[in-house]
């Protein structure tokens, strides 16, 4: 069929009510453009005929935009054309990534790779930028890292790539060191094998903020299609690869992360690792076994597969992610369990309890154990006052556990909250280097600065970061890196159990006693996935709705506070402006706390719930934590019939 007998279809499907109207018009605006190669238009003849009009609505309903992680989307349809699939992979990747305004392919990846090109190019006033390249491992994700390369050098820029997968966190990491003036990291993280991303990265290594998100945004928007096409053809010059001395430079800063190297040595603790078929073992591997410690890897998660084989979802937040590491562990009575997702900056562990079995750790209680020692640490070495300070703080986001916050006012320092997304902890670490480099001299340089000795200047002239964290299982103990790092958490994780084996005390066991100075905090997630054009639709129902009928009460107990940080002005402890987000938070007379937003990366909202009760005695825990999950669990349950009504309105 021609172009024009199949736009009539999606006319008469859009009259018909099976095709949305802005699915129609983004549709109309691919297929009369005339940027597309010929296999393209005829995968959306070939749906379009077979009257797939759900699936184009879901490929056309909007087009892709960056949230709190990027870009990111399916780069393989659910229902995938024979034009599309061609001739697959070894690993089951098609020939091409699936057509259309709301997926990642070849056309919204060098759309957004020129708006990148053109907003630094204009943002930093250079005609060259230079540029560094991560992808991990999933579908599509080297063809996406050269042309993006590809794309950058025809504009005239000049581009790094490594030579095979890295973790995101390295990509930070790269841009700094290199002095780079843009980064991107070709990933879509945890989520299932059929999606890929783009996630951009200023030149400091942070995930860009405003105003640059916008500015790319509007940069990328003013693309034409039409311009597409002439980077479809085969590659230009072949891009630099990152030199082996930025590769080691990444690897020998890890060991900043690591307060006590001697407690390693002297507690020799037994770690299984898995990679869960993503990046994490290409640096957690070496760093390890710099520090003596001994590993043992899951063989069959160790291979880089796009389709991580093994796993339902390649997501450490996931028990049954762990299912294989855990059986090896028993097989060799490890101390702990550690795994990382495909791109290597988030973290989960599974800890050894006095009965020999495994409990897995959430990412609130990772981060404060990890928090808690820190501090310990660091004032047992003189990093920062036996008594602490203000100018010392954690660094967490809004719908982190609270038990960070009272870990931190225990200790003496602050705790500053942000907004989800690594990208707003990156934002304060670069206001702090900033008031620090004002102090310095034309010739010193803050990056160059021996990590100890960033510490005692940021003390003097602005805020030391401690440890940072986000409930979503990612972690950072030092500047160097801008971004959530997986393989730096490893180290961590693995110095906490050495630290904790010198002291015969279980993970369990160190929760309990900083339970017994702060508090007892527990938290749960209610995560209702919506996906298609249908599940945008009523995720803005929910958002809409708890905005313009916030609920008075909620599971019988009443609100006491409600605060909208889209239209209410919120500082942090830092006494600067939260920026505005469709973002809400809800406090109920009985000490129970609830936070919404949509996901900026996935199809569903999330409900994060909080509840705490004081702790006198450690013989009463027990007690304390089944009254505490029973009152999160009829929050829950609460939480989701009032979603589903509102989705409706």
């Amino acid at each position: 069929m021609s172009d024009i007998a199949i736009l009539e279809l999606a006319r008469q499907a859009r009259d018909s009510g099976l095709l949305l109207p802005s699915a129609h018009e983004n549709l109309a605006e691919w297929l009369q453009d005339g940027f597309m190669p010929g296999w393209a238009r005829e995968a959306l003849h070939e749906l379009a005929t077979q009257g797939q009009w759900e699936e184009l609505n879901d490929r056309f309903f909007k087009k892709l935009a960056f949230g709190t992680g990027g870009m990111r989307g399916l780069a393989i349809g659910r229902i995938s054309p024979p034009a599309e699939r061609g001739i697959p992979s070894a690993q089951e990747t098609p020939e091409h990534p699936a057509v259309g305004a709301n997926n990642v392919n070849d056309f919204t990846l060098i759309r957004a790779t020129i708006g990148l090109f053109r907003h630094i190019s204009k943002s930093l006033q250079t005609k060259h930028p230079h540029l560094v390249i991560a992808h991990d491992v999933r579908h599509f994700s080297r063809h996406f890292c050269t042309l993006a390369a590809d794309t950058w050098q025809r504009l005239g820029g000049e581009a790094y790539i490594f030579d095979g997968p890295r973790s995101t966190p390295q990509l930070s990491f790269t841009v700094r060191h290199l002095h780079a003036d843009a980064g991107i990291v070709i990933t879509a993280s945890h989520n299932p094998p059929a999606y890929n991303g783009f996630k951009c990265y200023f030149n400091d290594g942070a995930q860009v903020i405003p105003p640059h998100d916008a500015g790319i945004i509007a940069e990328v928007e003013a693309v034409p299609l039409s311009m597409i096409a002439g980077f479809l053809d085969a590659f230009t010059a072949p891009p630099k690869i990152v030199p082996p001395s930025a590769e080691e430079a990444y690897l020998a800063q890890l060991a900043d992360n690591v307060l006590d190297t001697a407690i390693i040595t002297r507690a020799k603790p037994s770690v299984i690792y898995t990679n869960i078929h993503g990046t994490g073992d290409i640096m957690i591997l070496p760093a390890l076994a710099r520090l003596g410690v001994q590993v043992n890897t899951v063989a069959a998660q160790r291979i880089h597969d796009p389709r991580f084989p093994s796993v339902q979802s390649p997501n450490p937040e996931n028990a049954e992610a762990f299912t294989l590491a855990i059986k090896e562990a028993h097989l060799h009575n490890a101390d702990i369990v550690i795994g990382t997702d495909p791109d290597d900056d988030r973290v989960g562990a599974a800890v050894r309890e006095r009965d020999g079995s495994y409990k897995l750790l959430s990412g609130n209680l990772i981060g404060s154990a990890l928090a808690a020692y820190r501090i310990t640490k660091m004032k047992e070495l003189g990093i920062i006052p036996q008594e602490g300070t203000s100018r010392a703080t954690l660094i967490k986001t809004f719908v982190t556990t609270p038990l960070q916050d009272a870990i931190a006012t225990t200790e003496g320092v602050r705790c500053v909250n942000t907004l989800t997304g690594f990208k707003w902890i990156g934002a304060k670490l670069r206001k702090y280097q900033t008031q620090v480099e004002a102090s310095l001299s034309p010739a010193q340089s803050y990056n160059a600065l021996p990590w100890h000795k960033r510490a005692s200047l940021l003390q003097k002239h602005a805020t030391f970061f401690i440890f940072g964290g986000e409930e979503s299982y990612g972690y950072l103990g030092t500047d160097s890196v801008r971004d959530k790092d997986g393989n730096a958490a490893a180290l961590m994780i693995v110095e906490l159990a050495a630290w904790l084996k010198t002291r015969n005390l279980t993970f369990s066991e160190y929760l309990a006693q900083i339970y017994l100075r702060c508090g007892y905090h527990a938290e749960d997630l209610l995560n209702i996935n919506l996906e298609g054009a249908d599940g945008a639709r009523r995720i803005q129902n929910i958002l809409k709705s708890l905005r313009e009928k916030p609920p008075a009460i909620v599971d019988g107990t009443k609100v006491i506070a409600f605060h909208d940080f889209a239209r209410q002005e919120i500082r942090d402890s830092d006494n600067d402006p939260v920026p505005k987000e469709d973002f809400y938070f809800f406090t109920l007379a009985d000490g129970r706390r609830f936070a919404v937003r949509g996901s900026g990366t996935e199809p569903k909202i999330k409900y994060y719930i909080f509840a705490k009760a004081p702790l006198g005695n450690i013989t009463d825990l027990e007690t304390i934590k089944k009254h505490v999950a029973t009152s999160i669990e009829n929050l829950k349950s609460w939480l989701k019939i009032d979603a589903n009504q509102r989705a409706e309105k």
